[in-house]
């Protein structure tokens, strides 16, 4: 004996660490064919479309002339600029696909780990599940919530403001000083000036 006692029973189910995913990890096979086929996947089912498609709309708009032209190098800048955004555009679409993939995988640290990371965002435990007093009386939720610790900071560091009505802020009918008073300025056949 360690000098430990060993208060677990017999029967009781021990969670599984939550394995370290650092950059020092290596990926199994099974990952890695997972890595290949989302990195192929989405490169010709998101972003092959999208950057082409933004390239053919961002032509249009240069050919009815809503966007211009460079002068010397035509409209090549414009559309390589939508052809990138497109692809990176697809390669990000594509991640929650290929999350979702490595979930679905049996003995992968990796989806262990992404697996776990999704019940721990989607579990309501402890204060950080309470309701914010921010949230929008229209809508039934809020993605935003706070923890009792910031709503004392709110209202104790932060200055309390009063709402300032619209109808208070300035517009046309009020006052600013400003004139629309333009100087008269008188010039003799020497090119002298003077306000009058």
């Amino acid at each position: 004996m360690n000098g430990r006692a060993d208060f677990r029973e017999p029967n009781a189910e021990v969670p599984r660490p939550i394995p370290h995913i650092g950059a020092d990890y290596i990926p199994t096979e099974e990952e890695r064919r997972v890595f290949a086929e989302c990195n192929d996947e989405s490169f010709w089912f998101r972003s092959v479309p999208l950057a082409a498609t933004s390239m053919l709309i961002t032509q249009g708009l240069i050919s009815k002339g809503i966007l211009s032209s460079h002068p010397k190098y035509g409209s090549i800048p414009k559309l390589i600029f939508a052809c990138i955004m497109g692809y990176f555009a697809g390669k990000l679409s594509y991640v929650k696909t290929c999350q979702e993939k490595f979930k679905n995988l049996e003995n992968s640290p990796l989806g262990e780990a992404l697996r776990s990371g999704q019940a721990r965002r989607s579990s309501p435990s402890g204060h950080y599940s309470q309701k914010s007093k921010y949230d929008s009386h229209a809508s039934g939720h809020s993605s935003f919530v706070t923890s009792p610790a910031a709503d004392n900071i709110e209202t104790e560091m932060l200055p309390h403001y009063e709402p300032v009505p619209f109808s208070a802020s300035m517009n046309e009918s009020a006052p600013t000083g400003i004139t629309d008073h333009i100087a008269q300025v008188k010039v003799n056949k020497y090119g002298d000036t003077w306000d009058e």
